[in-house]
């Protein structure tokens, strides 16, 4: 029920507005009273009436005044201005402050049922859009998130020029500028499938820990994959390192509480004072991302953490090595969660340790070897013998004096092949996966109960594996391309029959009505009535 507040100083019409006036029956409650302006401000600062219904003329603060500071602080609250006036100035002047409505004294009941009537009716209309802006602007979240993605790719690869940036982030409302930059590349992931209890505190652990980054301004939060968020940090140089150890500590605290469920690796790299050297950082970054495959106990990954990790890269002799980290599961792994774009910074990684111990030929062959076997394993475990992975395993056949700087060569040449068989695996299964989504849209769009989660359960897949694969294929949202197909058979129906708008919403999956044609002129630029009547002047 909406709240209303009266202020009048003659106490024989306030009395009788608030005793006569059967205010619950026009949707109002009677939140509060007061004789002037000046007493009734902190009432209304406290109650935060819907409607206030106040005198022009008053003691100490008039009815203007009080309009004026009661609009500034509370625009969405309606006023009504009452006065014994019938003055044009005193009208302009109510206008200018705010006024909704200016009844003119003596107040018939008929005339405040007539006023409560429309601002009840205004207050729920603009609800009711709010509402709606509400909800499209959470469908439409999945879009920004998907361009936001593309943006910060573009930035961090260096493909933009400062001034393209400082536009496109413009075009996305991303405040950008700063003095000083650092970059986090958080990794998250559930460690089992588990129970659904164990799914949902996972999901709960996540939103807990990517909603302190979207709550504080100095963090840009981004998605970088399916498991994986880049954060840029932002602030001024003296700033900076203390932003940067506080989102650290914010990822740490909470993984740390949740490692039982949840597998997580946190990456970060050296301020930069400049967006152009952004790459830089982030090349920084992602190579000690990679670190997470080669030291999956350590999960702060930065040169700070790593530093005893470094100083073993000066062990010289092949009887010091510790084989922990020539285990063949750590190149597995890798070619079962890495990514085409990080074999560099991995290959590099992986042999900088025993980079001296190369210098043996015995050991360096027998590095060669392991490199080989495991990638052979992985391979054969994607679909049986690849004859033609086999083949260009043969023509790499390792030549006995090969020096110890083509050993990292080769060992990219086959990561790359691997993973490249791998993705290639893995898109035909994901192209067949979004088949078979898109002809399940393409069959439900049409039910008001179509959403993302009940087509990746019908695929069986996850709702965010989904949502990656579908950005990805088709340069557009799951929510864009379910709306667009609404609005192709809306506007089909609205050519073609003399349905009613309400019928039609219902006919391509919207209950309401009225938020099919928010949505609609929202996305067309005009409503369906303004559509049909065009259509129907061109026809």
């Amino acid at each position: 029920m909406l709240k209303v507040f009266l202020v009048e100083d003659e106490s024989l019409i306030r009395e009788g507005l608030r005793d006569e006036i059967p205010w619950e029956q026009y949707g109002f409650r009677f939140a509060g009273e007061a004789a002037d302006g000046e007493m009734a401000l902190p009432l209304i600062r406290k109650t935060r009436p819907d409607v206030l219904i106040t005198d022009i003329k008053m003691p100490f603060m008039d009815g203007l005044s009080l309009s004026k500071v009661v609009h500034m602080e509370l625009p969405k609250t309606k006023i009504v201005i009452i006065s014994g006036y019938d003055d044009f100035e005193y009208a302009r002047q109510a206008i200018e402050v705010g006024v909704d409505q200016y009844l003119l004294k003596p107040i018939t009941r008929q005339a405040m049922r007539k006023t409560l009537l429309e601002m009840k009716e205004k207050i729920e209309s603009e609800q009711e859009q709010n509402d709606y802006q509400a909800q499209f602007q959470n469908e439409m979240h999945e879009y920004e998130q998907f361009s936001r993605r593309r943006f910060f790719e573009r930035v961090l690869e260096g493909e933009l020029t400062v001034r393209e940036i400082y536009d496109e982030a413009a075009k996305r409302s991303i405040e950008i500028a700063a003095p000083c930059y650092n970059l986090l590349l958080l990794y998250l992931q559930e460690k089992n499938s588990g129970t659904m209890e164990e799914q949902m505190k996972f999901m709960r652990t996540q939103e807990e820990i990517l909603h302190y980054f979207l709550r504080h301004p100095q963090y840009i939060l981004f998605r970088w994959n399916v498991n994986c968020y880049g954060v840029l940090i932002k602030g001024e140089a003296d700033q900076i390192d203390k932003l940067t150890e506080k989102g650290m500590d914010h990822v740490r605290q909470i993984c740390e509480e949740h490692e039982a469920y949840l597998e997580w690796y946190v990456a970060v790299g050296n301020p930069v004072e400049r967006l152009s050297v952004l790459p830089e950082c982030y090349k920084q970054v992602n190579h000690y991302f990679a670190y997470r495959f080669i030291a999956p106990n350590i999960h702060v990954l930065g040169e700070n953490t790593l530093v005893d990790y470094f100083n073993t890269q000066d062990e010289k002799d092949f009887d010091v090595v510790d084989p922990a980290k020539m285990d063949p599961e750590i190149i597995r792994d890798f070619l079962v969660r890495g990514s085409i774009g990080e074999i560099q910074e991995f290959a590099e990684s992986y042999l900088m340790n025993i980079r001296e111990a190369l210098k043996s030929r015995m050991f360096r062959d027998y590095v060669i070897m392991n490199i080989r076997f495991a990638v052979l394993g992985f391979v054969d475990s994607l679909a049986g013998a690849r004859e033609e992975f086999r083949g260009k395993m043969n023509a790499w056949q390792h030549d006995m004096q090969m020096k110890p700087d083509q050993v990292r060569d080769y060992f990219v040449d086959m990561l790359q092949a691997a993973i490249s068989l791998r993705d290639e695996d893995s898109d035909n299964q994901s192209k067949k996966m979004l088949r078979r989504a898109l002809e399940y849209i393409d069959r439900n769009f049409e039910n008001e109960t179509l959403t993302l989660n009940s087509v990746a359960a019908e695929v069986s897949v996850s709702a965010n594996y989904l949502s990656t694969i579908f950005s990805q294929n088709m340069q557009k949202t799951f929510i864009e391309y379910v709306t667009g197909k609404r609005m192709e058979k809306a506007k089909k129906l609205l050519r073609d029959t003399d349905r009613s708008s309400g019928e039609i919403a219902r006919a391509v999956g919207y209950k309401d009505p009225h938020y099919f044609s928010f949505v609609f002129k929202k996305t067309q630029g005009i409503s369906p009535k303004e559509y049909r009547a065009g259509k129907k002047r061109t026809t």
